[in-house]
């Protein structure tokens, strides 16, 4: 099978062979008839699966023919990472096209999104900017065809769902076409679903469980001996792009530069950065300049490389979805890769949740010639420097 069955606008056909699409994945091969249909979907389906394709492939190929009279279609996500690899990605299927896309998000100038506002066909936005524009009345979104909702689960987990309430209001209720896609689905994405999603047709791609391309295995470790067992796991086992996930920005940029001490190229993606300082990471991470990126979370909807061959938790995810979502950065497009986590005594619980989703026992690993049993580092002097403080006031 190719994309010829789906007989799509000769100018999308050849925007989707330019790009390299031969075969369709699974999900393409089943959302892309629907919504080429003008059906509402309900998407379940991984990160690295596809998607993203699914959907922008029949919207090109509505839009094409269609008056340019306003915004066609609207597509939000969580991240600024994630909105921009949209943008991009429509930009190359829709290179044979006319149709004009724009990207919206936070932390860079307003004016310039004004301006490229007033001649857009898709737009591809963040719910906090797209709300900001709307209060300023400098978008309009009555003219919306098509929305989607992608990524839902993780829109949910960042406060999202009032923002993405607010912005429905502003849009037809009627003879609207709406794609929601999710890895997971809580309960309170389910209940969105229900209220804007009409008849939808359901489709789940492996959802619910990390992707067969993925091996997993777990390193217990002290707390305190994390870095250092980072370090050897990298040098022992990693000769690819290594994305390693961390629980907060300042230990994000700390192990970056720790690693990078190390020799290793490395870099972070984190939310302290400012958006051009993001995007050099990222782009550097993707043409190879750093081997390492190390991430929080929130980045992590917006790591689309296809070549990660290793995703390492520093820190354990808060959920087991976290981890889904964290690992879906590997074995992406039918390539393999592997999931190291490292597990401290602290982890018990969340490990125990976390083995429930994967459905199999985890490998436990440990590397030769790693002293385990190295004590913690003297703080005394830290100690000392405290009371020094103290005493200041």
């Amino acid at each position: 099978m190719n994309f010829d069955i789906f007989s799509l606008h000769p100018a999308v056909l050849k925007g989707a062979q330019s790009a390299g699409y031969i075969v369709p994945t699974p999900i393409q091969e089943k959302a892309i008839p629907h919504v080429m249909k003008g059906s509402d979907v309900m998407g379940l389906a991984q990160t690295g699966t596809g998607k993203t394709a699914a959907f922008i492939l029949p919207i090109l190929h509505g839009l094409i023919n269609a008056p340019r009279d306003g915004i066609g279609a609207l597509i939000i996500a969580p991240t600024r990472e994630l909105v921009d690899q949209i943008h991009q990605d429509i930009k190359m299927l829709g290179g044979k096209t006319s149709l004009r896309s724009t990207v919206v998000y936070g932390g860079v100038g307003i004016n310039p999104q004004i301006q490229a506002l007033k001649h857009t066909d898709i737009l591809v936005a963040c719910p906090g900017r797209l709300l900001d524009h709307i209060n300023r009345q400098t978008v309009d979104l009555s003219k919306v065809k098509t929305l989607v909702l992608d990524e839902a689960d993780q829109m949910f987990d960042m406060g999202f769902l009032p923002d993405i309430r607010r912005i429905l209001t502003r849009m037809p209720q009627k003879n609207r076409q709406t794609l929601l896609f999710s890895a997971t689905m809580p309960k309170e994405i389910r209940r969105l679903a229900n209220d804007v999603l009409q008849n939808p047709v359901t489709l789940e791609i492996g959802a619910g469980g990390p992707a067969k391309t993925v091996s997993h295995a777990w390193f217990p470790v002290a707390s305190h001996l994390k870095t250092a067992l980072l370090i050897k796991i990298i040098g022992h086992s990693c000769k690819g792009s290594v994305l390693v996930f961390t629980r907060t920005k300042f230990r994000a940029k700390s192990l970056g530069d720790k690693l990078a001490k190390a020799g290793y190229p490395s870099t972070s993606l984190q939310g302290n950065l400012s958006q051009a300082r993001r995007q050099a990471a990222l782009n550097g991470f993707r043409s190879g300049e750093y081997q390492i990126l190390v991430a929080t979370d929130i980045a992590a909807r917006g790591i689309d490389v296809s070549k990660v061959s290793h995703v390492i938790n520093y820190d354990i995810p808060s959920t087991p979805e976290a981890y889904i979502h964290r690992i879906g950065r590997t074995g992406r497009a039918e390539c393999t890769g592997e999931a190291f986590t490292l597990i401290t005594q602290e982890d018990a619980l969340m490990a125990k949740a976390i083995r429930g989703i994967i459905g199999s026992s985890v490998e436990q690993r440990r590397l030769t010639g790693f002293n385990y049993d190295a004590p913690m580092a003297s703080s005394t002097g830290e100690k000392i420097h405290s009371q020094q403080r103290r005493a200041r006031y």
